[in-house]
This record gives C-alpha cells, sequence and structure tokens, in this order.
C-alpha cells in the first residue's frame, strides 16, 4: 500500500493503470489499495497545489504561535479542534518549545490575518497569547518551489 500512496502522494493525477505499471499491481489490486486508504482515512484527499501570485491573486501567509492553557481530560486536543475548524486555519500543530501551537493562517490581506487573531483567535477563553509572523517569501511549499524552475541537484558531469 505504502508505494502506491507515495506515487499518489507525488502526483495525484497518476491513474491507477499508471501506478499499476510502475508497482507491478495490476490496476484492479491498485483501485481497491486506493479504496480501503481513503476508507481507513489513510488518504485523506487530491489537491492541487497553486502557486496563487503567479496566477495573478494575492495572499497573506502567517504563521501563528499560540500559548493555550490545556484542559482537563482533553488536553491541548479540544482547543486544536475549535481552531482548526476556523477556515482562515490551513494547519494547525501541535508542537514543543515555548508555545503550544502552530498554526498556518491565510488571508487575502494583512489586514485580514491581523483581524483574525486579534478578533477570533487571540480571545479564545483558553489561549494565552498569540505571536504572529507574516511570511514574506515563500520558496518551496510541499516539495514543490514555488520562484524558479527545479533544477537537478547534481551538477552535470563532463567527459
Amino acid at each position: 500500500m505504502k508505494d502506491v500512496l507515495r506515487i499518489l502522494e507525488q502526483d495525484a493525477r497518476t491513474t491507477p493503470e499508471e501506478i499499476a505499471a510502475m508497482t507491478g499491481r495490476s490496476p484492479q489490486e491498485v483501485r481497491e489499495i486506493i479504496r480501503q486508504a481513503e476508507k481507513d482515512r489513510a488518504l485523506l484527499g487530491y489537491h492541487a497545489q497553486v502557486n496563487w501570485e503567479k496566477a495573478g491573486e494575492e495572499q497573506v501567509w502567517a504563521l501563528i504561535e499560540v500559548k493555550v492553557t490545556p484542559q482537563r481530560d482533553v488536553g491541548f486536543d479540544a482547543i486544536a479542534e475549535r481552531i482548526f475548524r476556523f477556515p482562515e486555519a490551513r494547519s494547525v500543530y501541535l508542537v514543543s518549545g515555548t508555545f503550544d501551537l502552530a498554526v498556518t493562517v491565510v488571508g487575502r490581506t494583512m489586514q485580514e490575518v491581523s483581524a483574525f487573531v486579534s478578533e477570533r483567535l487571540a480571545p479564545m477563553e483558553t489561549v494565552q497569547g498569540t505571536v504572529t509572523h507574516f511570511l514574506l517569501k515563500r520558496y518551496k511549499e510541499q516539495g514543490a518551489i514555488l520562484d524558479g524552475e527545479d533544477r537537478p541537484q547534481r551538477l552535470p558531469v563532463s567527459p
């Protein structure tokens, strides 16, 4: 199953027939692996990775560090769930260090992101504090280089 998932992770458009040829499995076996992985939530979705800047739409990205008070019997999970339900939150992680949660937020403007933090995130009863880091330039995301060409890592060898 892992070989099929690794192929899909690299390119979700790969067809079961192409995966079958790459792995030596039958297309039907690949379809069954995919179906089972979706059912088990090992395969969560299929995503197009878009460089919105190149597509002509500006976005403001921010990394928000959040310090929270863990709740009895649920720890950080309940507050993390409340945060990941906001549409502005692209990702939410429990982290080690000074802060407890790292939240990636996307908005149309800095003011929109700031309003989210000051009006919705910071006032939550278990939030002790936040630190906002606006991302000035994204170079690589989910393995894809965003600006420039994907150049080979090795230098060419000449005779």
